[in-house]
């Protein structure tokens, strides 16, 4: 793996469309401005908010007081057996340890689910040596809470004292600091609160529960401050620049994707990682980049990617990639949101912001008030293990098969729209609903993303109602074989899980999004009959 951070933009045509914007960037001294913190660079309406959101630009620094005291409470961790660590946390508060620690090869249970039978089996585990660890910025994301006082009933009720078992990380004041602190909990990690969730991966957020499972964090703030030389100096060979400028230039000329594909950088799920930090930051007002995910260069999305989609490499660069970044973790983190925030300054939109994340969270809580996570929703047909539901105009009377109807849903995609696959199930044992993006992307020549729910929530999900409108939405629910209670909660997990679809796709349709929803009276056969439906569409004909 590459030791220096590099971008490299092989494509010729998009390079010289990026020329011009490269050099203003660089005539305007803006990767200097961003790197002192200077909050006027995305205009007057943006900047309150950037004005107490750009502490992450100096991270490398700042964090690395953590790193003794994470040091030392992993060694007493240790010392009493404890060496299992699960962390509850969703969106930014997830995704950067769960890169960190698959990169480093180390084992992190990471709770970012609402399914029952996912959350069991972290339960399942040797309570015996685990540490939970409940990260937060708010202090009051829902997923999170739950998961706590899951884990609280779970360590009482075998014995084990919880406020031994439980670190939190929260923002300083947050409602989770205050309680963390009265119940006596092992270790409150406050992080910084000038530094949004998606741009947090070398906070305590990032930092804590990575260098607890034991990887290498000091090496990540390493890269970090040798990529930042680079990338705070204002020319036209700043990689960030350089970037920020070619995504520019791509949006402009139609193409509003982005797709990744690991090209042997030697990192693991980055693109689950710089998809909440580019979806959320650019998607809204109507606007923005939408980042998809593939398996590799060989997968439907990036080989064959048409005029709406820019194809990035992370990793060395390849043929068919029109955009390749190489670099070490801590260095790919900073160039991303430093090309993030130059990206969003050029599309004209404040990337700090996230305005529609609440409206599905607000849905959500609605449904949550009544039993089981809203009232019944009658299927408009039931084929097999599956039942089918619709929201908006796009279903004929008359479709009869799961088939019939997927045809009528992706018919209903604009031209270079997109869809997105969100599958509200277990990412462990459900694992196999991920084949559906390449055979979905397959057959419909759509651009296609995969999420499972509820984490896309907190990452494309602002992207899907604030950015641009050509999308159409495929849901994925499942009957729960067994349900959790959530300890002082009028709410069951899969109550929970199952308000959190239904929210999301309201809101959805509420923006005239096509949205259907497959729910899978038993997963498994369910599963088999979906990717069967789903090859019996017409390949490159399902349009």
């Amino acid at each position: 793996m590459a030791t220096e951070i590099s971008v490299d933009i092989p494509d010729v045509a998009l390079a010289a469309e990026a020329r011009p914007l490269v050099e203003r960037l660089a005539a305007d001294a803006v990767a200097g401005k961003l790197a002192a913190q200077d909050p006027a660079l995305w205009g007057p309406d943006a900047e309150p908010e950037a004005s107490i959101r750009l502490s992450w630009t100096t991270l490398h620094e700042s964090s690395r007081p953590l790193l003794a005291e994470i040091d030392a409470l992993r060694a007493e961790l240790h010392a009493e057996g404890l060496d299992r660590v699960v962390l509850a946390g969703m969106g930014g508060s997830s995704l950067a340890p769960e890169v960190i620690t698959a990169t480093a090869g180390v084992p992190l249970v990471v709770l970012d689910t609402t399914d029952p039978g996912q959350v069991a089996d972290a339960l399942a585990g040797d309570l015996d040596r685990t540490v939970l660890v409940v990260s937060s910025k708010s202090g009051t994301t829902v997923e999170t809470d739950s998961h706590r006082r899951i884990f609280e009933q779970a360590f009482s009720q075998n014995g084990i004292d919880p406020v031994t078992r439980i670190i939190v990380v929260t923002d300083p004041g947050s409602p989770m600091e205050t309680a963390a602190r009265e119940a006596g909990y092992r270790k409150v990690f406050t992080a910084d609160p000038h530094v949004g969730g998606r741009y947090s991966a070398l906070t305590a957020f990032g930092l804590v529960p990575a260098g607890l499972a034991g990887a290498d964090v000091s090496a990540l703030l390493d890269d970090a401050a040798a990529a930042f030389r680079l990338l705070s100096t204002d020319d036209a060979d700043n990689p960030a620049v350089q970037l920020a400028a070619a995504l520019g230039a791509a949006h402009a000329g139609g193409a509003e994707k982005v797709v990744f594909a690991d090209t042997g950088s030697g990192i693991k799920g980055f693109g689950d990682w710089v998809e909440q930090l580019i979806a959320e930051s650019t998607g809204k007002n109507g606007t923005g980049l939408l980042p998809v995910v593939v398996e590799s260069t060989d997968a439907p999305g990036f080989a064959d990617a048409g005029e709406d989609a820019t194809t990035v490499a992370v990793g060395p660069a390849v043929r068919g990639a029109k955009i390749s970044t190489a670099g070490p973790l801590g260095g790919q983190f900073l160039l991303w949101e430093f090309a993030t925030a130059l990206a969003g300054r050029l599309l004209g939109i404040n990337p700090f912001d996230q305005p529609d994340v609440e409206a599905a969270k607000k849905a959500a809580r609605a449904l949550l008030d009544g039993p089981s996570g809203g009232p019944a929703a009658t299927p408009v047909l039931v084929d097999g293990s599956i039942e089918v539901h619709a929201s908006g105009e796009w279903l004929s009377p008359g479709v009869g098969t799961v088939a019939e109807a997927l045809r009528a849903f992706l018919a209903a995609a604009p031209k270079n729209g997109y869809l997105a696959v969100q599958a509200y199930l277990d990412r462990l044992d459900d694992a196999s609903a991920e084949v559906l993006r390449p055979e979905l992307a397959r057959r419909s020549g759509l651009q296609t993303t995969f999420g499972w729910g509820p984490r896309f929530l907190h990452s494309t999900g602002q992207y899907h109602k604030g950015g641009h409108q050509n999308g159409v939405f495929l849901q994925i629910t499942g009957a729960a074989e067994q349900d959790l209670q959530v300890p002082e909660r009028p709410y069951t997990l899969s109550g929970l899980q199952r308000a959190q679809a239904l929210g999301d796709g309201q809101v959805l349709a509420d923006h005239a999004r096509p949205v259907l929803r497959l729910h899978l009276t038993d997963r498994a056969a369910g599963l088999v009959e979906l990717v069967k439906a789903v090859q019996d569409l017409t390949q490159g004909g399902a349009r």
